[in-house]
């Protein structure tokens, strides 16, 4: 079963982030991960693309690990508010473990972080592990669709 997180939870995330990390954004314009980050960037939020070739997507640098690109965040000031995860269900507890491997770096707070997992993936053992490590975690979900949703905006 998906977690979720409840409605004014994400209302507030949604509301109050700047930065999205986005892992697995894909270069290629006809990818869901693309069509939510262009979104995403319309809505003015600041995106972060991890990448595994690097290179450029959607005129931001893409960073090949998560550990590289909170670095980089660090040393701009920068601090991430959601990690939105384009990955196989598989992979998510790697990725949520990865994520946890940040704490210490300045651009990385877990109270203050959330980790959404876009729709039709999902992960006991991610939930649990990011529940352990005080994570806000939402599975299962698609950010631009629950932002249109929670916000009352047109769908496009």
């Amino acid at each position: 079963m998906a977690i979720h997180l409840p409605d004014n939870q994400k209302q507030e995330i949604l509301q109050n982030a700047k930065v999205i990390v986005i892992v697995g954004l894909s270069p290629d314009a006809s990818k869901a991960s693309y069509q939510v980050a262009s979104f995403l960037l319309e809505k003015g939020y600041e995106i972060v693309p991890i990448y595994p070739k690097g290179g450029y997507i959607l005129g931001k640098q893409a960073y090949i690990s998560l550990k590289e690109a909170f670095i980089a965040m660090a040393a701009k000031g920068l601090q991430c508010d959601i990690i939105n995860v384009f990955r196989k269900s598989e992979a998510l507890l790697e990725v949520v473990n990865s994520i946890c491997a940040l704490d210490g770096l300045s651009s990385f707070d877990k109270n203050k972080l959330c980790v959404w997992v876009q729709l039709g993936l999902q992960n006991k053992e991610a939930a649990q592990t990011a529940k352990n490590n005080g994570l806000a975690y939402e599975e299962d979900s698609c950010i631009k669709l629950e932002y249109q949703r929670i916000f009352n905006t047109h769908i496009s």
